[in-house]
């Protein structure tokens, strides 16, 4: 039994001293490995808006009173007999860093009677919207602030089918354009 415990015990040792001969041979042949590195970010800007200075009145009929604001253009205009158009040009300008997707158009002011005898229509870099419309694609204005997309703005009395059909006292219509945009990337 002596014999056996002494067996036991010097096995015991012996794995003990390999243990720690493994131990210290693994951390010989192990290694720490470390990145380290430094980002510098732009700011990032959000600045879509109306080019004042590309305002333009493209009918024979003027406004009256107009005001172009950054993002908003107000104007009053009459139209005296069916015929008569107000139509007038703008740019959208993408002024900030960030790359801009129109996704919405919002076109309010004209009730079911009014929309028989005045049409109100924007295009839109080409593309013609007589009515709000939603997930729009396609049309980005890169950012960096010379990428621009064409806005024309046009109401119209219109000669309706039937005669009973024309206003009986004059008209006074508030009609808006709201364009909604966001982030191209996303």
């Amino acid at each position: 039994m002596r014999q056996e415990r002494g067996l036991q015990n010097t096995v015991i040792v012996v794995l003990a001293i390999a243990i720690l001969v493994m131990s210290v041979g693994f951390a010989t042949y192990s290694e720490n490995l470390k990145i380290n590195g430094t980002a510098t970010f732009n700011k990032a800007t959000w600045d879509v808006r109306f080019n004042k200075t590309s305002f333009n009145e493209t009918s024979d009929i003027k406004a009256t009173t107009k005001s172009v604001e950054d993002k908003v253009i107000s104007y009053s205009v009459t139209l005296p007999k069916p015929g008569s158009i107000y139509s007038f040009t703008v740019n959208v300008q993408n002024y900030g860093t960030i790359d801009a997707e129109l996704k919405k158009i919002t076109m309010t002011g004209l009730t079911a009677e009014q929309a028989k005898y005045i049409s109100h229509k924007v295009t839109y870099d080409g593309t013609d919207y007589t009515q709000t419309t939603d997930n729009i694609t396609g049309k980005v204005i890169a950012g960096g602030g010379t990428a621009t997309a064409t806005v024309v703005v046009t109401v119209k009395y219109e000669l309706p089918a039937e005669a009973t059909d024309l206003p009986s006292e004059d008209q006074t219509v508030n009609l808006n354009v709201e364009f909604d945009y966001v982030d191209a990337n996303l």
